[in-house]
């Protein structure tokens, strides 16, 4: 049964747990809603039934093989414009976990799908509540493929598929809680510099030419990184152009 980490400052401090949702960000928005609740509050559950990605996608979690589970925060520290540092931070600690336990490249799918050679792995939605230009409550919905074995998607994989190796699924949960705390630290403390250096690092596609569509018309682009504001900047033959979450897919990873 998982349970409150033993080294965390605060965050997993309350757990919630239950068998089956139908989204940990919705029940998380829920409990947000409760004053008293704490910053770093997590929910998970065994059984997502209507898990959904950035792009309003389904997420398939089978059930009891996984981890999904939401963070909530509450990041008045944080203004508007910085806001796309919640999803860095997140990528960034699923990224330390993982890298240490894949063999293979572990990559940041922009704005936060994680992905080993290609294929996705872990998916994040990150949704804000805003109040005086500041964010003030910010749920992370996290899907992990950790033991499944077998998708309906062919751009799917697995921790499992990638080392052969079966995880406790609450003592992963306390791995990844540990690494979320600690880049969520270095977001408060002001690091921001450091973590868009890291972000940009392991950003998949980065300086090299694919193939995308905007606006259902493809085209030719290099990744050249992300604008102050979240957003994908991308240099075509012709320009510099800058992408939001919804305008933009790598056309030849459609299905990733």
């Amino acid at each position: 049964m998982y349970k409150i980490p033993a080294t965390s400052l605060f965050m997993g401090k309350k757990l919630v747990f239950v068998p089956e949702c139908h989204s940990t960000n919705a029940l998380a928005h829920e409990l947000s809603q409760n004053t008293s609740i704490i910053d770093g509050t997590v929910i998970i559950t065994h059984n997502q039934t209507a898990g959904r990605g950035q792009r309003g996608n389904t997420w398939e979690a089978e059930p009891g093989k996984n981890l999904t589970f939401s963070v909530l925060l509450k990041p008045g520290f944080l203004s508007i414009k910085d806001q796309f540092f919640l999803n860095i931070f997140t990528s960034l600690a699923i990224h330390d976990v993982l890298r240490d336990k894949i063999k293979a490249i572990v990559s940041i799918k922009w704005p936060n799908d994680i992905l080993v050679s290609r294929k996705k792995l872990c998916g994040i939605l990150v949704q804000n509540q805003i109040q005086a230009q500041q964010v003030s409550t910010s749920i992370i919905g996290i899907g992990i493929n950790v033991n499944q074995t077998e998708f309906k998607a062919a751009a799917a994989t697995s921790i499992f598929n990638e080392t052969g190796r079966y995880f406790d699924l609450p003592e992963l949960l306390e791995e990844f809680i540990g690494c979320l705390e600690r880049r969520y630290l270095q977001l408060r403390t002001g690091e921001f510099a450091l973590l868009k250096q890291q972000y940009l690092h392991h950003l998949y596609g980065r300086n090299e030419n694919h193939r995308f569509v905007s606006n259902d018309i493809p085209f030719n682009g290099i990744i050249t990184g992300i604008d102050d504001n979240g957003k994908l900047v991308v240099e075509t033959p012709n320009e510099r152009r800058s992408f939001n979450f919804q305008e933009l897919k790598f056309l030849l990873d459609a299905e990733i």
